[in-house]
């Protein structure tokens, strides 16, 4: 059974794992080149909750962010890739702008950002809030990144 699921199947999934008494902690990103820096902050933010849910940038809403040639790996490769990591519960895609509708949606007990980000920078955190969640900073410093690996290997990349 894959862990890569379409947002009613995690939700059904969360519903089950809130009445077996678990926690939530839910991570996002664009998880494009795999490196060390994600499986930090992806540890980190699983150390918040019993499970933990990492929604994942569609490559179109990549293409948006990080502009013309990226995703270097389309958003398939990047949800199985996630899903392989043991600290990985369950992985689903998104195409919005941000993870907002999702994080209504599922009400996660804890919103994990990297080190990039303080709490109060966070563009979700008053929808956590909202809801009655928390904001955590998790991860080492960011200094690991999809562009600088691809500086490093001669392609180029935006930001």
């Amino acid at each position: 059974m894959s862990n890569v699921l379409t947002d009613a199947e995690l939700l059904a999934q969360i519903t089950a794992d809130r009445r077996a008494g678990m926690t939530v902690a839910f991570a996002n990103g664009c998880f494009d080149l795999l490196h060390v820096g994600h499986v930090r902050y992806l540890q980190g933010a699983r150390a918040e909750g019993d499970r933990l849910v990492v929604a994942i940038n569609s490559d179109e809403s990549v293409r948006r962010l990080k502009g013309e040639g990226r995703p270097i790996l389309h958003e398939g490769a990047r949800a199985e890739l996630v899903a392989a990591l043991a600290c990985v519960d369950y992985v689903v895609l998104f195409d919005d702008p941000t993870v907002d509708r999702l994080l209504l949606m599922l009400r996660p007990d804890v919103h994990c950002k990297g080190t990039d980000y303080t709490v109060d920078t966070v563009p979700e955190r008053e929808t956590v809030r909202a809801y009655g969640g928390r904001v955590a900073i998790v991860g080492d410093p960011k200094n690991h990144s999809t562009k600088a690996l691809l500086a490093r290997l001669g392609g180029s990349a935006s930001a």
